[in-house]
């Protein structure tokens, strides 16, 4: 067993001189946590080499990789313009950062997009083997766990998401959204670096795709996903331990000479609108306006990575950059001072960190980021304590560094104000706040996050494993049909809605089909059966779909009974009385939820909201719950929420002591109940350790085994009948 990890790029840099190619190993963060694991044992990483190899030359650079435990994907530059340039840059990349002007949507990005994600399937399916784990990187595969999950039904699929992933409303102007979420949906454990990012997927994917979600797992078929944070940390030791190093302490030297007295505020980004450059130039503008006392005392050593520069987006951003420091460094500088070192280029690594341990504070503003790095590497870098942090609410790295300086990158003054408070800020604070966040960056590194997710995978895998041994198709035939077929007196406790039929938007369009009518006609053909519909509906409404079949009949959770060739009865003593009371309370939320209304029945009312607002109709029910509880009980009734209702009942009715209550002298040899919600648990609980109970949909449930839906639920009723047939024959 292996793990595979597939990226769009190597972790290395391939350089063609004199014919011959060279390959650098990559020293950025991802490269180093995941070091251990693709470099151990027979692990590999798949990914883009980084240039375009001649088809001739190809078997070569394998060769290289491959000593590395690297496995190429190579592609042609028209595939790079269209699928890493195109729509990976220009559609994904600025949607997902909230810039949505900024998108192109070319429909020949987009199949360009796909077709590179299936050519990474396909280079993937040649290396893997069947008990092997996936670990897919970022935006630019986000079909590929579908893909592989299509291919590879079994497989041991991760996905990690370095990026923002932006709320439903953002996403669902992609015109191929519903094609992105269900490749995102094939892996088993999908990453994000925030809860806020997790929070956005999980509505957006409820809002576009036939999914049902319970915390922060989706139900999806037969599998069940998770979805959870795991915030990517650095390499701690190396950039602390950087600082000690001959070659960065003469750097060092090198940047404070001539310094005395001098405040240093570093900034290093790539080139790119959603870093917050301008703006964080704009508010140094306004810090020299409004506070000229710090005129010749505050130097901003600002280094921008070029990136993209091609790009008439990315360009006139430099243009910008440019013009703006060239205008202020004008404005206020001096003989011996510029407000604004400027450089647009990259830096070797002992450079940058010479620049962590020697600035006195790091403003990191970006509009959007998943994480930012920078952050955490400048706080490793003061080993000294000492330092300010300044950073964007909007990087996913505020929500650990939360003894950073925290600001809004659209308010200037709000940066302004920040840049005086670290300036003011004195040696102990700024020790107390340092210490704080090294404790967290340092327990926190890359490879507790590598550790973090793997674990995680293995954790979902096993789940889904123990979830498949309760799955009741996998018991069809070797338990449930075999005891079927060894017994004479049998009862099925059938609920309807959800588990006969699906759900739909108008509770009066769930009527049988004819289809249902053959089917239980069927299952009451054989004299040993006893088939018995047990439902929330009203009586009325099971009587006139049930009433001429050979079934036994309990309505509104077991408020009303009847026996084939019988009338209706009611439980005694039930009372009405509170109907008013809970009734009027409902009809308020009501008139504030367009799409609920109410259903009274002769012992309940239901509140039903499924054709209401995603999520407005969730916070009114949460609301509903919250509220009524207490008085619920009061008055001696079960408030029970369901699958986009919530019902109010009588406590002495539910359907395990109408179930029990009909059991009552009967001592059936095989007794079968199939049910969707909460109302169904309680015959779950109720009947004998022997019964087979079956949960529809595979939510935690009281019952041995589930199955995924009313069609899955139909299949094992006509198994039955064929053994029935089989039997009689």
């Amino acid at each position: 067993m292996k793990t595979v990890i597939i990226s769009n790029r190597l972790p290395v840099k391939i350089i063609e001189e004199n014919n011959e190619y060279t390959l650098i190993p990559s020293e950025g963060g991802l490269a180093t946590g995941l070091g251990d694991v693709y470099k151990s044992g027979n692990s590999i990483w798949i990914g883009w080499p980084g240039i375009e190899v001649p088809e001739e030359r190809q078997e070569e650079v394998t060769q290289k990789l491959a000593a590395l435990n690297l496995y190429p994907v190579y592609l042609t530059q028209n595939e790079i313009n269209l699928y890493y340039e195109g729509f990976s840059n220009e559609v994904l990349w600025p949607v997902f950062h909230y810039l949505v002007t900024y998108a192109h949507y070319e429909q020949s990005y987009w199949d360009c997009y796909r077709s590179v994600n299936e050519k990474f399937a396909k280079s993937a399916i040649q290396v893997l083997s069947r008990r092997d784990k996936i670990w897919i990187q970022d935006y630019q595969l986000l079909l590929l766990p579908g893909i592989l999950r299509e291919k590879l039904p079994n497989a041991t699929i991760g996905f990690f998401q370095h990026i923002p992933f932006p709320s439903y409303e953002i996403f669902r102007l992609i015109p191929w959204r519903e094609e992105l979420l269900n490749g995102l949906i094939g892996a088993d454990l999908i990453g994000f670096h925030t809860y806020d990012d997790v929070r956005h997927f999980i509505s957006t994917a409820t809002r576009l795709l036939p999914v049902n979600s319970s915390s922060n797992i989706l139900s999806s078929n037969e599998r069940q996903i998770v979805v959870e944070a795991f915030p990517m940390g650095i390499d701690f030791d190396k950039f602390s331990g950087l600082t000690a190093t001959e070659e960065v302490k003469k750097e060092i030297n090198y940047f404070r000479a001539g310094k005395e007295g001098m405040k240093v505020i570093l900034s290093i980004d790539r080139l790119d609108y959603s870093k917050g450059i301008l703006e964080r130039l704009k508010a140094l503008e306004l810090l020299l306006q409004l506070h000229p006392e710090y005129i010749g005392k505050i130097e901003l050593f600002m280094i921008v990575v070029p990136s993209r520069d091609t790009v008439p987006q990315y360009s006139e951003l430099r243009d910008q950059i440019d013009q703006f420091v060239g205008n202020l460094n004008a404005r206020y500088r001096s003989v011996n001072w510029i407000p604004v070192n400027y450089f647009y280029r990259s830096f070797p690594i002992e450079v940058l960190s010479a620049l962590y341990a020697t600035a006195d504070i790091c403003l990191v503003t970006p509009m959007r980021d998943g994480m930012n790095l920078v952050s955490k590497e400048y706080v490793a870098s003061r080993n000294n304590n000492d330092g300010v942090l300044i950073l964007s609410e909007m990087a996913g790295a505020s929500k650990e560094l939360t003894d950073a300086v925290i600001v809004n990158p659209n308010n200037l003054g709000d940066i302004m104000e920040a840049i005086v408070t670290a300036l003011k800020m004195s040696p102990s604070e700024q020790q107390m706040r340092m210490k704080a966040m090294r404790t967290i960056v340092q327990k926190f590194n890359v490879k507790h996050w590598v550790n973090n997710f793997i674990l995680r995978l293995n954790e979902v895998k096993d789940s889904q494993k123990s979830l498949l041994t309760k799955h009741a198709v996998n018991a069809i035939n070797e338990v449930i049909v075999t005891k079927y077929a060894q017994t004479q007196n049998r009862v099925l406790f059938l609920d309807y809605d959800g588990t006969l039929v699906d759900f739909t938007g108008n509770i009066d369009d769930a009527s049988p089909d004819a289809e249902l009518y053959d089917l239980i006609e069927n299952l009451t053909l054989d004299k040993a059966n006893k088939v018995v519909i047990i439902s929330g509906r009203r009586n009325e409404t099971l009587e006139k779909w049930f009433g001429h079949l050979k079934v036994d009949l309990i309505a509104e959770h077991g408020a009303w009974q009847k026996s084939y060739g019988d009338k209706w009865n009611s439980l005694p003593l039930l009372t009405d009385q509170w109907k008013q009371e809970i009734k009027t309370l409902l009809e308020t939320y009501t008139d504030r939820t367009p799409g609920s209304f109410i259903e009274e029945k002769s012992y309940s009312l239901v509140w039903h909201y499924r054709k209401a607002e995603e999520g407005l109709g969730d916070l009114r029910a949460n609301e509903i719950i919250s509220h009524m509880k207490i008085l619920a009980a009061d008055k001696g009734l079960q408030l029970m929420p369901g699958n986009k209702v919530i019902e109010f009942k009588n406590m002495e009715v539910n359907k395990g002591k109408a179930a029990l209550n009909w059991l009552y002298d009967k001592n059936p040899d095989f007794i079968l109940a199939l049910g969707d919600d909460h109302t169904d648990e309680d015959i779950f609980r109720a009947l004998p350790d022997d019964a087979f109970t079956i949960k529809v949909g595979n939510n935690i449930s009281e019952a041995k085994y589930y199955l995924n839906d009313f069609n899955e639920v139909r299949k094992l009723l006509w198994s039955l009948v064929k053994e029935e047939f089989v039997g009689r024959s």
